[in-house]
């Protein structure tokens, strides 16, 4: 998979920055897929500058910019996954590389973002998406668990006591699990399989989730379907639950959407986004830094890599 890195890495600017495309937008968290992706194929020193680019670009409240192009803000809204996510990277790349002067850099990055995040989050538990306080997403929700599970952990490394991120991880926990009412109710395959990729639900519950969407969302031989309805499956929802599987030990059904990926990927390494199985076309006609990052976690996770294995996989309910 060197290929497919050296492709990410050929889009990232020399500022760090990862845009989904050569001159494309950028957005903190697929930023930070591919970065991660670049980590576990030994482009240390890529991912490291891909840090040090949200490193220099968070804003004074611990946030970042929903979306940046040309090296400037391009939508200064804040997404709250987007903000949260960097608690997953950082502590990947620790888990990697053991450099814990790196870590101390970085922590100080990972503070402010989750108390910007969890600075939103409402009475019930649940947190918003953006400026309106009435829009509350699955998918996002699960992933800022995701992330307070791991900066919990990093508090722990750094010898640090985070109780109120614990509070705010069992509260958020609660309302997705006990409150659905709360949430958007959306067709898209992510809020079918992140609550399990975020350790919100677990165990035989999760395995119960994961039966109960696969004939909605999986179509044999292709991958992942993006929403039920539609004939489009799509290289990051597969390749994510590829990595979902396979950081619980169900290597078999990994390795078969993982499969799958090859009709998507072309000679350079790369890969196209996604696939209209009835028209029989590639589309859009994109091929994104995040699907590439996303097939390599998936792919080390399948490898057994811990560091994957052990941020993805499932996590302990007393962080």
């Amino acid at each position: 998979m060197k290929a497919t890195a050296a492709g990410i890495a050929a889009v990232q600017r020399p500022d760090g920055g990862i845009p989904w495309e050569t001159g494309g937008h950028l957005d903190p968290w697929n930023h930070l897929e591919a970065a991660m992706g670049l980590d576990v194929a030994e482009f240390g020193a890529e991912a490291e500058a891909a840090y040090d680019w949200l490193a220099r670009s968070q804003r004074p409240d611990g946030s970042w910019a929903a979306r940046y192009r040309d090296g400037g803000i391009d939508l200064s809204t804040m997404d709250t996954n987007f903000t949260a996510y960097v608690a997953v990277g950082t502590r990947h790349h620790f888990l990697l590389t053991g450099d814990r002067a790196w870590l101390d850099r970085m922590w100080p990055v990972v503070d402010r973002a989750v108390d910007a995040v969890l600075r939103r989050q409402q009475p019930s538990g649940a947190i918003p998406w953006r400026d309106d306080p009435g829009i509350r997403l699955v998918t996002g929700c699960s992933s800022i668990h995701h992330a307070l599970t791991q900066a919990l952990a990093l508090a722990s490394t750094m010898g640090l006591d985070r109780p109120h991120w614990l509070d705010a991880a069992h509260r958020l926990r609660a309302a997705l699990v006990g409150q659905p009412r709360l949430f958007a109710a959306k067709p898209h395959a992510m809020d079918w399989y992140y609550p399990v990729l975020g350790s919100v639900v677990t165990g035989a519950e999760a395995s119960a989730r994961l039966a109960a969407g696969w004939d909605r969302f999986v179509v044999p031989g292709l991958g992942v379907r993006c929403v039920h309805h539609e004939p489009w499956v799509t290289g990051g929802e597969t390749a994510e639950l590829a990595l979902t599987l396979a950081a619980r030990g169900d290597r078999a059904r990994a390795a078969e959407l993982l499969a799958c990926l090859t009709r998507l990927r072309l000679d350079d390494g790369s890969y196209w986004t996604g696939y209209q199985f009835v028209d029989e076309e590639f589309w859009p006609d994109e091929r994104t830094t995040w699907t590439s990052g996303a097939v390599l976690l998936a792919t080390a996770a399948l490898d057994g890599d811990p560091a994957t294995c052990e941020v993805f996989g499932e996590q302990p309910r007393e962080w």
